[in-house]
């Protein structure tokens, strides 16, 4: 018998001073079997870094030919199509040949590093690509802030992320390695 996703409810309040975005999203997040508490705290970050009342959580892990996050236009035109970890290059040429804007946030450290020296040279081309990585070593404590039933906070300043419940707060960074010309 199959295993089942497990749902998780989020009501992530976000205030952006970078972008001047405050705003409330009521999110439901399908957890895949195979996906790690690790994994699905980076998608609720991602969407929180890129929130918009048209960004929204596909299949992921189920779909093959879907990103971790998309946002359309209202005639189906991606828009922001978003990878997480260390896609190889083949997905990438695909993002971006079906895309406008594609967003890839590394999250693994080292090997993260690793993925992306090996593939750097050859997503030089992509004019629509940016790369970030965010530091590992505070992408381990978001564990801390799951749970099926969550009410979160994502601050963002000067391309720093606060991410808290009630009881934590964790301290994002990141660094670009690729930025869309």
């Amino acid at each position: 018998m199959a295993l089942k996703a497990t749902i998780c409810k989020t009501e992530l309040s976000i205030s952006d001073m970078d972008r001047h975005l405050y705003e409330t999203f009521s999110l439901t997040l399908a957890q895949h079997p195979s996906e790690t508490i690790e994994r699905i705290m980076v998608r609720l970050l991602a969407f929180a870094l890129n929130a918009h009342p048209q960004l929204e959580f596909t299949k992921g892990l189920s779909a093959d030919d879907e990103p971790d996050l998309w946002q359309k236009d209202y005639s189906g035109v991606i828009d922001l199509w978003i990878e997480l970890g260390q896609p190889d290059e083949r997905r990438l040429r695909k993002a971006c040949s079906r895309a406008k804007q594609v967003i890839v946030y590394g999250y693994h450290g080292r090997n993260a590093r690793i993925w992306w020296d090996g593939i750097q040279s050859s997503c030089d081309r992509f004019d629509n690509l940016t790369v970030i990585n965010l530091n590992g070593d505070a992408i381990k404590q978001l564990e801390k802030l799951y749970n099926r039933s969550m009410q979160l906070q994502a601050t963002i300043q000067d391309g720093l992320v606060w991410l808290a419940d009630e009881h934590h707060s964790i301290e994002i960074s990141s660094e670009v390695w690729k930025a869309r010309a």
